[in-house]
C-alpha cells in the first residue's frame, strides 16, 4: 500500500524486499537519472549484507568511486547507489562526510540488524517517520505513513503557528510536522535503528562565524571555480538534462557554465 500511493514519485521501476527473518521490508518507487540498467534497480542489495532504498543523486559519485577502488572495493553498476553502500561499509556513518548531493536514504544491515538512514545537509530530499514501540515505518511523503494504519492527527501548536505566523516548521524543533507521531528526519542529520531503540545525530553543520581574508579578485577566482565545478557534476546524467530560466543573474549564470561544458 505504501509503495502504491507513491507511485507517481517513481515511473520507471519498482521494487520490494522483505528480509529472510521479516525483521524489515523496504520497499521503492524509481525515478532512472544514473544507470538505467534493471542492475541498478532498488532496493540494492550489497555483499549479501547490506540493503538500502535511496531517493536523490550523489554529484561526486564518479570521485568518491575512484577512492574506493584504491581501497580495494569492486562495483558491479555505474549507479550512485552502490557507491553509497560501498562509501558506508567503508566509512560507516562518517560516509556522510563525503557525500556531495541531495539525498534520502535508508540502509538495513543484516548482520548487524540496524537500520540507518540519512538525509542531506540542507534538506533537499524529505523523510518522514513513525516509531511506536518496536514498529518503524518510514516514507518520502506522509500519505504513505497514513496508507500503513497510522492515525492522522493534527498537531495544533503548529497548526496555530501557521495561522498566525505562517511558519511551515517549528524553528527550534525541525523534526516536527502538522501530525502527531509523524516526525520529519531534520536536514544533516541520520538515525540509528536497534531493534526499538531510535538514536538521531547530527552529522554537518555550517560555521556562520567563519571569515575569510582574501581579495576581490580572488573570491571572483573562487566563485568561478565552485560554481564549474558544481555544475559539471550535476550535468552527469543518462537522461536528457534541462533547465529553468528565471532570467536573474543566477540562473543565467548557470546557463552560461552548462553553455561551457557542452
Amino acid at each position: 500500500k505504501m509503495s502504491d500511493i507513491l507511485s507517481h514519485r517513481g515511473p520507471d521501476g519498482e521494487g520490494i524486499w522483505i528480509n529472510p527473518k521479516k525483521t524489515a521490508g523496504l520497499a521503492h518507487r524509481r525515478l532512472a537519472i544514473v544507470d538505467l540498467s534493471d542492475a541498478a534497480a532498488q532496493p540494492f542489495h550489497y555483499k549479501d549484507r547490506y540493503s538500502i532504498v535511496y531517493n536523490g543523486e550523489i554529484y561526486n559519485h564518479i570521485e568518491l568511486k575512484k577512492e574506493l577502488q584504491k581501497a580495494g572495493y569492486h562495483f558491479k553498476t555505474e549507479s550512485d547507489t552502490e557507491v553509497i553502500l560501498a562509501a558506508f561499509d567503508y566509512y560507516k556513518e562518517t560516509c556522510l562526510q563525503y557525500l556531495d548531493g541531495m539525498f534520502a536514504f535508508a540502509i538495513w544491515d543484516e548482520v548487524e540488524q540496524f537500520l540507518f538512514a540519512a538525509r542531506d545537509r540542507f534538506g533537499e530530499k524529505p523523510f518522514y517517520f513513525h516509531k511506536e514501540g518496536d514498529t518503524f515505518i518510514f516514507a518520502s511523503e506522509m500519505k504513505a505513513i497514513w496508507s500503513a494504519g497510522v492515525y492522522k492527527q493534527i498537531e495544533n501548536r503548529m497548526l496555530l503557528n501557521y495561522i498566525t505566523l505562517g511558519y511551515v516548521q517549528n524553528p527550534a524543533e525541525k523534526s516536527q510536522t502538522f501530525f502527531k507521531n509523524i516526525f520529519s528526519l531534520p536536514p544533516a542529520h541520520y538515525l540509528i535503528l536497534y531493534k526499538d531503540d531510535l538514536q538521531i545525530e547530527r552529522y554537518w553543520n555550517i560555521d556562520k562565524q567563519q571569515t575569510i581574508d582574501i581579495t576581490e579578485e580572488e573570491a571572483i577566482s573562487k566563485l568561478d571555480e565552485l560554481l564549474a565545478i558544481s555544475v559539471k557534476r550535476r550535468l552527469r546524467s543518462d537522461v536528457p538534462v534541462g533547465i529553468s530560466l528565471s532570467g536573474g543573474v543566477d540562473s543565467s549564470s548557470l546557463l552560461y557554465y552548462m553553455n561551457k561544458e557542452q
